[in-house]
């Protein structure tokens, strides 16, 4: 998209993708009128899928305003250029017309990368499952590591994290943790964190200070509607056993814990955070739901085919991803080639900076073509 000072004609990419840009506009102020109507405002549901809707065109329209503001401011100070005839004030309608052209001309680029196939997940809430993999008792301490790092990241962007199912290990770690993290976004940063983490460090329990390498996996699932993945009661094995209250007595203690079978897939959900067997059965409900359009997502990308798949994207579980060297207060992302020497700082929740560059990575190759949406 140009936004120079020449007066070349647009071509016709360039008129396309203002229509498209047009376009766009007039579906986030139809988004607008449609939730002031007082059947959709009251519509919780319909509700809450335009609002999503309606913020991933926000960013996309405000820089389009800007775009054709300075093109105008551009266009004006070339017309009134011509008429002018003090010296003083051509130089300043001169220095007008290039500080609009330059604006123009970068709003022009943001543009491009804005109008880039966009992930329809990335506005979603994400359920996040840890799970300490090899390395025993030092993989669980890891993981524990691992959702301390997420839980200050999130706080840091103002996100709220809930703890959905935790397996405590022996000495502190968790075996397995699943939380939900509610928050503007909270997919298109998280989903690059999906594979395996491994960690160099002389574990607390190694006498001989003895290096040892273990890993985590980390799964970033998107939260799914209930209108997305239609979970039939038929479909479900439902138990439920108790959940012992302090001191183990039966007065404390209530059918309250839940463990649910999906019997199509043979997934399995168990839950006995809350005191409420309701409030356990919601949850297990929602986990169930995430995993079933995770399943449904990679099934969508296996027969898309490997060849069309991101380049970093939301990497399978198996697939090792980055590794954390204490010894050397070291990060390396592998997919990516980035090692960042301050691995302090990430441990404690920055991680703008590593997964800024892997979405840099990602839009590059997707502007490069290198693999088609």
């Amino acid at each position: 998209m140009g936004g120079g000072g020449g007066q070349a004609e647009p071509g016709h990419q360039e008129i396309k993708l203002i229509d498209r840009l047009e376009g766009i506009a007039k579906r986030y102020h139809d988004i607008e009128s449609e939730m002031a109507r007082p059947e959709v405002a009251s519509d919780h549901e319909q509700l809450t899928k335009l609002a999503r809707e309606q913020r991933t065109l926000r960013e996309m329209v405000n820089t389009y305003e800007d775009y054709k503001r300075a093109l105008h401011e551009a266009e004006s100070a070339r017309e009134m250029l011509k008429h002018e005839k003090d010296p003083e004030m051509q130089e300043y309608l001169r220095s007008e017309e290039r500080r609009a052209a330059t604006q123009a001309g970068e709003g022009g680029e943001r543009l491009k990368v804005l109008l880039l196939p966009k992930d329809p997940n990335d506005e979603r809430d994400v359920i996040v499952e840890i799970q300490g993999a090899e390395g025993g008792e030092e993989a669980a301490l890891f993981a524990a590591d691992l959702f301390r790092m997420y839980s200050k990241w999130a706080e840091k962007k103002g996100w709220k994290i809930e703890v959905v199912e935790a397996s405590p290990s022996e000495k502190g770690g968790f075996d397995k943790i699943v939380f939900e993290v509610h928050g503007q976004g909270a997919y298109s940063q998280l989903k690059y964190e999906g594979g395996v983490h491994r960690v160099q460090r002389v574990p607390k329990t190694e006498a001989q200070g003895r290096i040892h390498t273990s890993a985590a996996t980390v799964a970033v699932m998107p939260e799914a509607d209930p209108v997305e993945v239609e979970i039939k009661p038929e479909d479900l094995d439902i138990k439920t056993s108790t959940s012992t209250g302090p001191g183990g007595q039966s007065v404390n203690t209530t059918y309250s814990a839940i463990r649910m079978t999906h019997k199509p897939t043979g997934l399995v959900v168990s839950m006995q955070d809350e005191k409420s067997q309701l409030q356990n059965r919601e949850k297990a409900l929602r986990v169930l739901r995430a995993r079933l359009y995770d399943l449904k997502l990679a099934e969508q990308q296996a027969a898309i085919g490997a060849e069309r798949r991101s380049m970093v994207g939301t990497g399978g579980r198996s697939e090792k991803i980055r590794t954390y060297n204490f010894k050397e207060n070291r990060v390396t992302d592998h997919r990516i080639k980035l090692t960042l020497h301050r691995l302090d700082s990430v441990m404690n929740g920055d991680l703008d900076e590593l997964v800024a560059a892997l979405v840099n990575a990602e839009r590059a190759a997707q502007l490069n073509g290198e693999h088609p949406a």
